[in-house]
C-alpha cells in the first residue's frame, strides 16, 4: 500500500512539474531539463529566461491543510537546490551565465511564480 501511494505521489508531482513547465513556456522560458538528478538531490525544472539560467522548484498543494506550497521550500531545500545547481553547472561546464532560483507554487488550479525566490 505505502509503495503504491509513493508511486501515485510521484505521478502527481510529475504532472504538476509538466504543468509548471508549460506555464513557464507561456511566459517565454525555454525548458532545458525536467527532474535533473544528481547524488545531492533533484531540481524540478531547469530553464532559460533571456540571459538567465533558472533553477526552479515546483510545489503543489491540494489545499491549505499542509500550508502554502511556497512555504514548503525552506532553508534545507534551498541549500540542496543550490548544491544541485552547482553540480549541474560543473557537469555542463557552464560559467559566466547569470543564474537564479525560482519557485512555482500550485494550489488547486492557481499558479504562483516567484522569480529569484532565494539567493544561492
Amino acid at each position: 500500500m505505502q509503495q503504491s501511494i509513493r508511486k501515485n505521489n510521484r505521478k502527481v508531482g510529475t504532472d504538476y512539474e509538466q504543468a509548471a513547465g508549460y506555464y513557464l513556456e507561456q511566459q517565454g522560458y525555454v525548458i532545458l531539463e525536467y527532474n535533473y538528478r544528481c547524488r545531492i538531490g533533484e531540481i524540478d525544472l531547469i530553464a532559460r529566461d533571456g540571459e538567465y539560467l533558472v533553477f526552479c522548484e515546483v510545489k503543489f498543494r491540494r489545499d491549505r491543510r499542509k500550508g502554502s506550497p511556497l512555504d514548503a521550500v525552506g532553508v534545507k531545500k534551498q541549500r540542496t537546490l543550490y548544491q544541485c545547481a552547482l553540480h549541474y553547472l560543473s557537469v555542463h561546464r557552464i560559467d559566466g551565465i547569470p543564474c537564479r532560483f525560482d519557485v512555482i507554487g500550485i494550489e488547486g488550479g492557481k499558479v504562483t511564480h516567484i522569480r529569484n525566490a532565494f539567493e544561492g
